[in-house]
């Protein structure tokens, strides 16, 4: 039996969290979070229109001021650049890690619905 390897656990699980259901018009979202600074630093999801996944780095964030009631606890991007894209979820997840580990960003995962405005 073979060890346990987190790095491909982590892999597994943020690639499969950049889905795409073009039947529900679905898509997963994977957000970086700078904790420190308390906002998205990186986007990522898959782009319908491209056939890419696509992540993104953060230029401009909403107004936010932390309090009890907020539910994210963090402030979203407003506006962001392309960093790079990927043909596949496994290819995007292995930038994902990578980001997250230079800049040491947590992870945050969205269910977006194509209706919904996707960066």
């Amino acid at each position: 039996m073979s060890s346990f390897d987190s790095e491909r656990f982590t892999l597994r699980l943020i690639a499969e969290a950049l889905f795409y259901d073009e039947d529900y018009g679905a898509l997963g979202n994977v957000s970086l979070v700078d904790t420190v600074e308390a906002r998205e630093r990186f986007v990522a999801s898959f782009s319908p229109p491209d056939g890419k996944f696509v992540v993104e780095e953060a230029t401009s964030w909403e107004d936010f001021s932390p309090d009890e009631e907020d539910e994210i606890g963090y402030m979203l991007a407003l506006d962001s650049d392309v960093f790079s894209s990927h043909d596949s979820p496994d290819e995007a997840a292995a930038a994902l890690l990578g980001l997250a580990r230079e800049f040491n960003l947590e992870p945050s995962v969205t269910l977006l619905f194509e209706e919904d405005e996707i960066t």
